[in-house]
């Protein structure tokens, strides 16, 4: 019968093998090691409480404790007001706070482990024991702290990206309960003073429902109208009409050379110019501009491990232009096919970049699928796993004028908007008429972007579905080139009458006559000067579906 001598002073059992392992058995020392590591992992805290110092075991049950509470708090409160929960973690004050209390509370962590291995005293272990013992402790420091830490790491490193990315500025209301972004894809070359976006997209967002509308803008568009409260429209009162170079993708440029002064304090007057006229030819209040470097973008589809789509036609990888008023370039440097693709950055920025042998709608088709597939696929496990990569790609492509403050609203509607079908409007085939970019009537675009505003409000509203693009071939006009879809636009006012499924196009393989199109066919074309076959075979390069 085991004795029940007490320590003096104490009221704890000698022979307690957990609290007084030296008169237990090897096999008893052992797996009181091993309970001891799991209880520092599941409860930090309760190895100190039933084998160590109690004080500092109450003090980190207590933490422990606390730290579970506000874990449930943030759950529910997730449940009831994500946006909430979201703001605390973009906010750039509330995330440094949860950083440094995720970063005191790795160290405590492991801190409490190297207290449990003084607990356990491996020189009371059998000699097989100690290395088991060992490796289990450290597993568990890395799973427990280390996770922490790796948080609070990614935290800041998220951090860091949104306060290079996003302003400082006020906070943004809804207009008409709706969110608009100037969307700007542009290169920043060693020739151009900022970057000319040759890609302009307003995303339209309801701020309730996250329901969304995208309204294209071709870069080739003439006579852009400023919008009534933009500086801009004191030396272009009649839009911006100066001649066959007063493209609205040339505002950014030459606000940035010669009139930067009618911005002052604004961070990038050309893009805040270019919002301008895309406002007043629209009719619509955009609030605010997300401006991609396109030459950063494939950094960014890198770091997410690349997008996969289905291509309707094949995209040349253009080489050196010889002709910039006609668009002619020298020998392809390499073709994506039509039919499914994994792209990586390169491929992908040359996707949604290529115009030759077709139109810029067909470019602009592209673009959109390009960024479809990001969004469809950028979900939480891939976001997870290259959280880094991809944060700090971010920061090399990505300038906004959106406050970091309410970033955690948009994260929101972003959640809110996932699935929900994309309701389209392209100023320009196949919603107009090819000459309509040139010569627009405003009051027929103000017309259509009402009704496509007024349908992404509505409950029942139809629409093409968020991830299959629909372009004109080159030179066919918007009938032949979208085909059924195309016209029903054309005959409705912009307005999509039934969505297409991805399989409703089948992508361009082989010529009429039966035989597989190649890259080494294409190339021969090319070198024999006959660019309208090429035109022919890719004219179905502009449709694309999100994989």
């Amino acid at each position: 019968m085991a004795s029940s001598t007490q320590q003096p002073g104490t009221g704890a059992v000698l022979t307690d093998p957990v609290r007084y392992p030296a008169g237990a058995s090897p096999a008893v020392r052992t797996k009181r090691a091993f309970v001891l590591v799991l209880l520092t992992l599941l409860v930090p805290g309760s190895a100190q409480l039933v084998a160590g110092d109690r004080k500092l075991g109450r003090i980190a049950l207590r933490t422990t404790l606390c730290v579970w509470a506000l874990l449930v708090l943030a759950v529910v409160l997730l449940m009831l007001d994500r946006t909430l929960v979201i703001n605390v973690f973009t906010n750039p004050v509330t995330s440094l706070v949860l950083v440094i209390l995720l970063t005191a509370l790795a160290v405590g962590w492991a801190l409490l482990f190297v207290n449990t291995l003084r607990i356990i005293r491996p020189v009371l272990l059998a000699p097989p024991a100690r290395p088991a013992v060992g490796i289990a402790l450290v597993l568990a420091l890395v799973l427990g702290s280390g996770s922490l830490g790796y948080a609070a790491y990614l935290l800041n490193v998220g951090r860091n990206a949104i306060g290079s990315i996003f302003s400082s500025g006020p906070a943004i209301e809804p207009v008409d309960g709706r969110y608009n972004f100037l969307m700007m894809g542009g290169d920043a070359g060693d020739d151009r003073t900022g970057r000319r976006p040759d890609s302009l997209s307003v995303l339209s967002v309801d701020a309730k429902t996250g329901q969304t509308a995208i309204i294209s803008i071709p870069r080739n568009f003439q006579n852009a109208q400023f919008s009534a409260n933009s500086p801009m429209r004191a030396i272009y009162p009649d839009g911006y009409d100066c001649g066959d170079e007063c493209l609205i993708n040339a505002i950014n440029t030459e606000v940035t050379n010669e009139h930067a002064n009618l911005y002052p304090g604004v961070a990038d007057p050309g893009a805040q110019a270019t919002l301008e006229a895309v406002s007043g030819t629209l009719g619509m209040d955009i609030q605010a501009y997300v401006l991609v470097d396109m030459d950063g973008f494939s950094k960014l589809i890198d770091a997410m491990g690349g997008i996969r789509i289905k291509a309707g036609g094949w995209v040349p990888i253009s080489g050196e232009t010889i002709d910039e008023a006609n668009g002619i370039h020298g020998m392809p440097l390499g073709w994506i096919p039509a039919g499914d693709n994994t792209l990586d950055g390169y491929h992908a920025l040359w996707y949604g970049r290529s115009r030759e042998f077709v139109d810029d709608y067909a470019r602009i088709a592209r673009q959109q699928c390009v960024q479809q597939a990001m969004l469809k696929q950028l979900d939480p496990a891939t976001l997870l796993s290259k959280f880094e990569d991809i944060a700090n790609a971010g920061t090399k492509v990505v300038e906004s004028n959106i406050s970091s403050t309410q970033l955690g609203s948009f994260v929101d509607l972003a959640i809110k908007a996932k699935g929900k079908e994309v309701k389209r409007l392209t100023i320009g085939p196949p919603d107009f008429d090819p000459a309509f970019s040139t010569n627009p009537d405003f009051d027929q675009i103000h017309d259509r972007v009402d009704q496509l505003l007024a349908s992404a409000s509505g409950a029942q509203a139809t629409g093409a579905s968020d991830d299959t693009i629909n372009a004109p071939a080159a030179g066919a006009g918007h009938v032949q080139a979208a085909g059924p879809a195309g016209l029903s636009r054309a005959m409705t006012g912009g307005l999509p009458q039934e969505s297409t499924a991805p399989s409703d196009f089948t992508p361009v393989t082989t010529t009429p006559d039966g035989e597989p199109i190649t890259e080494q066919m294409l190339d021969d074309f090319k070198r024999q000067g006959n660019e309208q076959a090429i035109r022919n075979l890719v004219a179905t390069n502009g449709q694309c579906a999100a994989l």
